[in-house]
């Protein structure tokens, strides 16, 4: 560190993760989608920033066009913001902008459609905070609404409607725990679930890798598997109970559900499944996944990523 501390960049060897698209015909069955080639967006798509990775992509379709957004790590600033592209078809993408910035770091941009408008939950942990955004001009322009949660490092949020209650899941303190709240409306007020955390020391199966997925009358929780090192493969969990008072789920599919390759742009690992119904029994995903490279300049990352 005695080059950083004289203000003189370094090279270092990090984490480089890019985005990619897989489909099947059950969410628990993933593969590369066929036809293309993944990576579908990386740092070299990103002409607005400088960047260092593309991560935790979350895709919304609006009539037939989809929106992916993502976060966009600047090799800059040390710092996430919040990009997006788009498609005609959930397979060919291209880069846009970026679509939210904030004087903190934001990854694992959470993008819901409710009430006729489109929200995001990116994640704002080092401000100790669940933030609430809404689209004012879609899908460019997103404006702060109203903070859910407050008072802890709460890590990659994401909300369910199920059975006529609005879940929020996250983890704090601590990526090695998941607590769960409720609420009537995802603008109100929530509520933690009578067990919190429903999860403890729990490194392989806490931190969530991305949507909460209905599945008919089953719901999904998909699971970072950070035993051993950070963002090595997604496991996939069956929420068996669920109520304000009960949790319980059990391992679903295979395990892991996704994991790195022996080569390629996913080669160390993968850590996020945003998974859509497309057609029934036809499922497309946006996935992300890393290989290490070179980046010049401080070794030291923001205490709020935790991209490491």
């Amino acid at each position: 560190m005695l080059g950083a501390s004289r203000g003189i960049p370094l090279p270092s060897i990090e984490k480089c993760w890019s985005i990619g698209i897989y489909e099947g015909l059950d969410p628990l069955a993933l593969q590369p989608a066929s036809g293309l080639d993944n990576p579908v967006l990386t740092a070299a798509h990103i002409t607005d920033v400088p960047a260092f990775f593309v991560a935790d992509p979350f895709m919304l379709r609006d009539g037939t066009d989809w929106h992916m957004f993502f976060e966009v790590y600047r090799s800059d600033i040390r710092r996430g913001e919040i990009g997006m592209a788009s498609s005609p078809d959930g397979r060919r993408w291209t880069y846009r902008q970026i679509v939210l910035r904030e004087p903190f770091h934001l990854s694992f941009p959470f993008v819901f459609a409710w009430g006729g408008a489109q929200y995001m939950i990116p994640e704002t942990r080092g401000q100790q905070e669940v933030r609430l955004y809404r689209a004012t001009t879609y899908p460019t322009t997103w404006t702060f609404e109203r903070t859910l949660l407050t008072g802890a490092g709460f890590t990659d949020s994401s909300i369910v409607y199920f059975q006529g209650i609005w879940w929020l899941f996250t983890s704090f303190p601590g990526e090695s725990t998941l607590a769960v709240f409720h609420a009537d409306r995802p603008d109100g007020i929530w509520t933690p679930h009578a067990r919190n955390p429903v999860l403890l020391n729990a490194r392989d199966r806490s931190r969530s890798a991305g949507r909460v997925i209905v599945s008919g009358d089953r719901l999904i929780r998909l699971a970072q598997d950070n035993s051993g090192s950070y963002g090595r493969r997604v496991n996939a969990f069956e929420i068996t109970a669920l109520t304000p008072t009960t949790y319980a789920e059990r391992p679903a599919g295979p395990t892991p559900l996704l994991h790195g390759t022996r080569h390629g742009w996913n080669v160390g690992g993968m850590h996020h499944v945003d998974a859509h119904e497309v057609t029934p029994g036809r499922w497309l995903a946006c996935v992300d996944g890393f290989r290490k490279s070179l980046m010049v300049g401080y070794r030291r990352w923001p205490e709020t990523s935790t991209e490491r």
